[in-house]
């Protein structure tokens, strides 16, 4: 249903708020989200473009978010590279429907309506928070009882 463009994004973001706020090079970007370089770019310069992300050339310099995790939502992500699209009126232009949707475009609006508050609803910092053993784009797995925070991921 989210295209691979959103996949990439929301795993760009999600390793940008995992570790230190210090700007992350593409390449580091690349490595740790297995996204290709040539894509990766154009994922990342739309995220730029969109005011989710910055970057600064130079030595120290890289790419980082210009909002914290606390404040950035999975709908921020998704509809700065892709946004969802509600149906409104009949996709099949048929006049008789108008803005009166069939019952079949009105569950599809529906589902995708859920989805949109779902991500509204979900910021980056409850993503890395959750308490499922396995860490966002990490091979190393989350201790199952302690404190409930997640160890930020590892640099290799």
């Amino acid at each position: 249903m989210l295209s691979q463009t959103v996949e990439y994004a929301l795993r760009a973001v999600v390793y940008l708020a995992s570790v230190s706020p210090d700007a992350q090079t593409t390449n580091e970007i690349g490595k740790a989200t297995q996204v290709p370089l040539a894509y990766l770019s154009k994922v990342l310069q739309g995220l730029r473009q969109e005011g989710i992300l910055k970057s600064q050339r130079g030595v120290g310099g890289g790419i980082s978010l210009v909002r914290t995790p606390e404040e950035l939502t999975i709908l921020d992500v998704v509809n700065a590279v892709e946004p969802l699209g509600r149906i409104t009126t009949c996709p099949l232009g048929l006049a008789a429907h108008g803005a009166h949707l069939c019952p079949l475009h009105k569950r599809m609006d529906d589902a995708i309506q859920v989805m949109e508050q779902a991500f509204r609803s979900t910021t980056l910092t409850e993503v890395l928070a959750d308490p499922n053993p396995s860490i966002p784009l990490s091979n190393i797995r989350a201790p199952l009882c302690g404190s409930g925070t997640t160890p930020p991921m590892k640099k290799k």
